[in-house]
């Protein structure tokens, strides 16, 4: 796993970073919008990963939209990076 994947703040931590409530990455995280690594006991632990995904979750819904749409501009970012990673090892990109 990639130093930026691997869970390694605290959920207080991961909320200072970005400004928000504990409560709100909790929600975040039941209604899919990241999955932050668990430790045996349970604890989440975030990665540099999950910050930015944290980032972009709070500037979507500065700019108006709900839950559901930021999941879905989310669903859409991932696949668009997907597809650009397939195009770049075509050679086609």
């Amino acid at each position: 796993m990639s130093d930026e994947k691997r869970g390694v703040f605290a959920i207080s931590v991961a909320a200072g970073m970005v400004r928000m409530e504990v409560q709100n990455l909790r929600v975040y995280e039941r209604r899919g919008l990241l999955r932050p690594d668990r430790t045996e006991g349970g604890t989440r632990l975030y990665s540099r990963a999950d910050i930015e995904v944290l980032h972009r979750i709070r500037d979507l819904l500065a700019e108006g939209l709900n839950l559901a749409g930021v999941a879905k501009v989310l669903e859409l970012e991932a696949e668009n990076a997907r597809l650009r990673r397939r195009l770049a090892r075509t050679g086609e990109g």
